[in-house]
């Protein structure tokens, strides 16, 4: 059966499984008419990853998914994929099959029954949520609206209370040459120890992700304004609300830049309210509005956000 339109609907963090059996993750909330993702798993009967019923799928890095689009489906090329709701055959929803992973998870299993929340609220995407998780997965956990506030308040009491692993300094190392930023090290430490956002239980990697309620879509447009060029700028943040939002959104006191904008997750919860920040990326028109665009390449080369005030207190402490 192809699906038209979902009862729920479609919003970041799904997947969505294509009438071939290719699986999106959901990258946007503006998801009418087609759906904005990224093609993460092909069906492969050599493929290293394979379901419980005994399917086997490749897994796509970023530039492989974009090169096989142009090739066999080039009429979902866009930023991202944008695929049309009579070629879906199935939505996933993380907070739908929670209960299915955690009870073949032990691990999943424990981070629920940690965090406690309740049902609706939280959810596991990524390959757990596809059935194609390895030993070595991350476990990718999604929290809604202000559940995402509460499980991070969990996760930094659990962890200084010893009930949760600590990330150690190998694994810091790990996450800082995966995400590879423009921030050295110790700039990254920095920022990213206050943002309780990670974690390890039983010896495996876990994310605390951010997506926003049914309620509360309110989907900002995820297409391209017109390019101004690159542009640097330091500015107070007077909301940060949505900074563990995709895309994060820090909205700023600045003459000529209303937001800025991160479309990668390393400079999520960057900096809080109240805080100076720098950052470089591209400046974008739209509307009437100028906007700093952070990640607008896969790499983010030469684009970054650091919190001046967060770096200063730190060389004080």
């Amino acid at each position: 059966m192809i699906m038209m339109m979902p009862e729920k609907p479609v919003r970041l963090r799904d997947f969505i499984e294509d009438r071939d059996g290719w699986l999106y993750a959901v990258s946007t909330y503006d998801n009418v008419p087609r759906v904005g993702c990224v093609l993460r798993y092909m069906p492969d009967p050599d493929g290293e990853r394979t379901t419980p019923d005994g399917r086997r799928f490749h897994k796509l890095d970023f530039e492989e998914a974009y090169e096989m689009i142009a090739r066999q489906k080039p009429e979902y090329r866009d930023i991202v994929q944008r695929v049309p709701y009579r070629d879906i055959d199935r939505v996933r929803k993380p907070e739908e099959e929670l209960a299915a992973i955690s009870e073949r998870n032990p691990s999943v299993q424990k981070l629920v029954d940690l965090f406690g929340l309740p049902a609706g609220s939280m959810g596991c995407t990524g390959s757990f949520l596809c059935g194609l998780e390895i030993q070595s997965s991350d476990i990718d956990l999604v929290f809604y609206g202000n559940a995402w506030f509460l499980a991070q308040q969990t996760l930094k009491e659990a962890t200084l209370e010893g009930r949760l692993e600590g990330i150690d300094e190998e694994m810091w190392m790990r996450i800082y040459r995966k995400r590879n930023p423009e921030l050295n090290f110790s700039e990254f430490l920095v920022h990213e120890k206050r943002k309780w956002n990670r974690g390890q239980v039983d010896g495996t990697y876990f994310d605390l992700l951010y997506t926003r309620p049914y309620d509360a879509l309110n989907p900002i447009p995820s297409g391209k304004g017109r390019s101004l060029g690159r542009m640097s700028i330091v500015a107070e943040v007077r909301d940060a609300t949505l900074s563990f939002d995709n895309p994060a959104i820090y909205e700023v006191g600045h003459e000529e830049i209303k937001r800025v904008l991160s479309f990668t997750h390393t400079y999520s919860g960057q900096a809080l309210a109240g805080e100076t920040i720098e950052a470089q990326g591209v400046c974008e028109e739209h509307g009437d509005e100028l906007w700093l665009v952070v990640g607008t390449t896969r790499e983010a080369r030469g684009e970054f956000i650091r919190s001046l005030s967060l770096l200063e207190s730190d060389e004080s402490a």
